[in-house]
């Protein structure tokens, strides 16, 4: 590929990011956006706490098994797709340029909401731990502030930089859960021994099942966005599909191993008894009991980090969308041009750090709890929308092979796609049904963020018709006169 500083080629490159991204750097990129130390020590102890029990962990086995039947498709369709737009391009590709841009709506409220959720409760977490340490105890938008800067600043420069920032942290937090299951499997649980709640279906079932799913669908977010990573892979044909096998597989089986073991690590009962006086010490207590007072203490610094890289796994994904909006003329052209030296979207990913300075001073002005607000309501709304995402893609994938026939594997392209489709399809209705309870147990506010999804999809329709040249290549026709018949 040529660089940005060619001559010959700047007007071509001026608007195509370049990078030689691997399977394991898109993996570390999506697999840190899932955060997987904040869901083994904030999520799964609610899950245990709200859902089915000792249980639990089961849930993280159904979410998997879903997301992989939607994964099939998505990745069947990765070489036929024309962009880097991701959820957009895929849903525009199969059901239209209407589709498609109401898509790209969502996508953006989904994830500018996550981000937003995630720089309130580190603004919160790294001021407590700050505090705790002997430091000043300032306000949580000063630390939220810091963050959005070190964010935008990573952001802004080629993304092998952020890849190797978020290698080291990823690594550090996966190690230390790893750890932490080791010593309770390996001394054969705890009073109760390994637990065998999540195998049976009467566990499985009892309590409420659907509440558990709903936390374990959640700690998932992020895994799709390997083919956001396109341009910047080495082998987008091979690279994109084998990254997000390979992030599913390990954030599923990283989840369920793990909630099992903090189950085991208590017992059935009082695993649930402990969960339910309060959940967000639970991890961090059970790290104390097996490893020691040092861990615990490392593991609450690598909360933070973790954080972090989240925070900034969802910065890069958020910046490419307005890069590829506006390479598109959804968005104003200037946010799909690239960095000259950086090979970035530095533009998007500017527009990116002030969108989410500016929801963060709304939150900050409203006078907004970081965790019990700011974090739980906008959380709340992007899992709604990702998961509308995923089953519109599927839906997406259905009727381009349908009416394409450009790849004839019926697994690939109608089993597990429906599959896929039919689970989420679930997944959403619980969603919906329990939305108020994501949103802090507000009925108004879910109500709220169902109507600006529902809003947001449907405004691709009119969206097309006032910009008729936006999205042009998410042509089926065209798509389908080009693509190799298999």
């Amino acid at each position: 590929m040529a660089t940005v500083s060619d001559p010959s080629t700047a007007g071509a490159t001026q608007k195509r990011l370049s990078g030689r991204l691997g399977v394991g750097s898109i993996v570390f990129m999506v697999v840190a956006a899932a955060a997987p130390l904040t869901v083994v020590a904030g999520t799964v102890p609610i899950g245990i706490a709200a859902g089915n029990g000792p249980a639990y962990p089961s849930m993280y086995v159904i979410s998997a098994v879903v997301l992989m039947f939607f994964a099939v498709g998505f990745t069947a369709m990765t070489r036929h797709v024309p962009n880097a737009g991701a959820f957009y391009s895929y849903i525009g590709t199969g059901l239209g340029r209407g589709a498609g841009l109401g898509s790209a709506m969502v996508a953006l409220i989904s994830y500018v909401t996550v981000q937003g959720a995630v720089y309130g409760y580190i603004g919160f977490a790294l001021g407590d731990l700050v505090s705790r340490w002997g430091g000043p105890s300032l306000p949580w938008w000063f630390w939220t502030g810091v963050v959005i800067a070190v964010a935008g600043l990573l952001g802004y420069r080629h993304i092998e930089l952020s890849s190797k920032v978020l290698g080291v942290l990823l690594v550090c937090e996966v190690g230390i859960v790893l750890l932490l299951d080791a010593v309770v499997t390996g001394q054969g649980g705890g009073p109760e021994g390994l637990s065998t709640a999540m195998f049976q279906p009467s566990e499985i079932f009892s309590g409420a099942p659907g509440i558990g799913l709903m936390f374990a669908i959640a700690g998932f977010i992020g895994f799709e966005a390997t083919a956001i990573f396109r341009d910047e892979a080495r082998d987008p044909n091979r690279t994109i599909p084998r990254a997000t096998y390979a992030a599913l597989a390990l954030i599923g089986v990283f989840y369920t191993v793990s909630a099992w073991a903090i189950v085991s690590a208590w017992g059935d009962g009082p695993a649930v008894a402990r969960a339910t006086a309060d959940p967000g010490t639970m991890v961090v207590e059970t790290a104390q009991r097996y490893l020691g007072t040092a861990a615990s203490d490392v593991m609450q610094v690598l909360f933070v980090t973790s954080l972090f890289a989240a925070v900034l796994s969802f910065h890069n994904v958020l910046s490419r969308y307005f890069f590829s909006l506006g390479n598109t003329g959804v968005l104003p052209g200037i946010c799909g041009r690239s960095h000259a030296r950086h090979a970035s979207p530095h533009v998007a990913s500017l527009v990116t750090t002030a969108v989410g300075a500016a929801l963060m001073a709304i939150g900050a002005i409203a006078g907004l709890d970081p965790v019990t607000q700011i974090f739980t309501w906008l959380a709340g709304v992007a899992s709604v929308g990702i998961v509308v995402l995923m089953l519109l893609a599927c839906l997406a994938v259905l009727v381009f092979f349908r009416r394409t026939n450009t790849d004839r594997r019926p697994w690939n392209t109608l089993i597990a796609p429906s599959l896929g489709l039919v689970g989420l399809a679930l997944i959403l209705v619980l969603l919906v049904q329990n939305l108020p309870l994501l949103m802090g147990g507000s009925t108004a506010l879910g109500v709220g963020a169902g109507v600006l999804l529902a809003v947001a999809l449907v405004a691709g329709w009119p969206l097309a018709r006032l910009r008729p040249h936006a999205a042009r290549e998410l042509s089926l026709a065209s798509i389908a006169d080009s693509a190799p018949q298999i």
